[in-house]
């Protein structure tokens, strides 16, 4: 929400302007922060629907990252880091992130540790993130942390982009089918049915079957839109119980071709935390851990919890993981071998996820190539039943006259 306000500085200068805030509360608070005193705090009037929703913005991945940048430049600037945040926080325009921003500022001023008043606010900064300015904290590389994090949050964000790009090229495609379907039986097909049933010829099986399901439409459209409004909820709502994500978390490996897409996705996820976490200065046993946490599919999770739990034994990284071949595939098995026989792990796993990056760009990249023609193929099928179900009986009409 905006507000406009009327404030004083501490040298008495009036000042007016407007600034973003989730309430009026917050914006005196934030006011105060910048030094200013406030005389009049007003919301703007609101212009719709879409001024209420400017509360229910959410802190994207892209602006964590340019955020995360700017403190590192500003902290290797040797700008402490209240100061740092506060800054920040007055050019954002995200109310929300703001706030958030503002909160952590005075925070710090009050003298909680920087990872604490980060892990305050966990809908921005995940559990990685502050783990990873913990062990910053600890050894005095906050800067360098902070471009670790910012370049890891980009590799995220590139691999979750490139994975909608799969996903979403086959979605569009049969909703356009979809609609072209809708559109031919309810509205073509009535119209040509009347025309065929004048004639008083003999239908063909294929017009009969392609009527009766113009018929079943436009008869029972409302059990058609329950159908898929049922669909549409269990869709939406089925993963998000345990036993639904638990089903889908296994049933994405076994979709052919994309099932081996989806491996290579999280196994490049789980190099590339595990790696990071690892640079930062985390026990192997606590990066994987985190790297559980995160890796956002219950099948991995605990392949990686159970491969904790061998190192914690005494067992190796690379020998908990061979026990899973189903999952993690040899390359990613052998690399981490080598790296820990040489004490690089972390190295070796950004060579991994180079690997994985690569051809995860390589199946989107030809995802097209795979799927349209299997796409092409079932149009032409669905046009050519059409085609035969309207020309045919009118074949025959024209026979008849003739």
């Amino acid at each position: 929400m905006k507000f406009k306000y009327q404030a004083r500085t501490q040298s008495g200068e009036v000042k007016k302007g407007e600034i973003e805030a989730t309430s009026k509360v917050s914006a005196i608070e934030m006011l105060h922060k910048s030094g200013l005193y406030p005389t009049s705090v007003k919301q703007e009037a609101k212009n719709g629907i879409f001024s209420e929703l400017k509360i229910l913005k959410r802190v994207s991945t892209k602006e964590v990252v340019i955020f995360t940048r700017e403190v590192a430049i500003m902290i290797e600037s040797n700008v402490p880091p209240a100061k740092t945040f506060e800054a920040l926080a007055e050019q954002m325009t995200n109310a929300t992130f703001k706030e958030k921003v503002f909160k952590i500022a005075e925070d710090i001023r009050e003298g909680v540790p920087l990872s604490k008043a980060l892990s305050k606010h966990p809908k921005i900064f995940s559990t990685f993130y502050v783990s990873m300015v913990r062990s910053g904290e600890a050894s005095g590389t906050l800067p360098e942390v902070f471009n670790k994090i910012a370049e890891h949050l980009e590799n995220e964000q590139y691999i979750r982009t490139k994975t909608m790009g799969a996903m979403v090229y086959p979605v569009v495609i049969l909703i356009v089918f979809t609609i072209i379907f809708i559109v031919i039986v309810i509205f073509i097909i009535p119209g040509l049915t009347e025309v065929l049933q004048d004639a008083g010829a003999e239908l063909p099986l294929v017009t009969k079957i392609v009527i009766g399901v113009s018929d079943f439409f436009i008869d029972y459209w409302w059990l058609a839109l329950l159908a898929v409004s049922g669909l549409v909820s269990f869709l939406v709502y089925f993963p998000k119980t345990k036993e639904g994500k638990e089903i889908i978390d296994l049933f994405v490996f076994k979709v052919p071709i994309f099932g081996t897409f989806q491996k290579n996705v999280y196994m490049n996820r789980f190099a590339e935390n595990l790696a990071t976490l690892l640079y930062s200065g985390k026990s192997i046993t606590e990066s994987l851990e985190i790297t559980a946490s995160l890796i956002g599919n219950n099948v991995y999770k605990k392949i990686i919890l159970d491969t904790k739990e061998g190192v914690i034994k005494g067992r190796k990284i690379s020998d908990g993981l061979a026990s899973h071949p189903q999952y993690i595939s040899p390359l990613f098995v052998q690399m981490v071998a080598v790296g820990e026989s040489t004490g690089r792990t972390s190295d070796t796993l950004l060579n991994v996820v180079k690997f994985y990056k690569a051809e995860i760009e390589t199946f989107v990249d030809s995802i097209s190539d795979l799927i349209e023609p299997v796409l092409i193929l079932g149009l032409a099928g669905m046009v050519g039943i059409l085609v035969a179900a309207v020309f045919l009986p009118l074949y025959q009409i024209g026979d008849t006259i003739q």
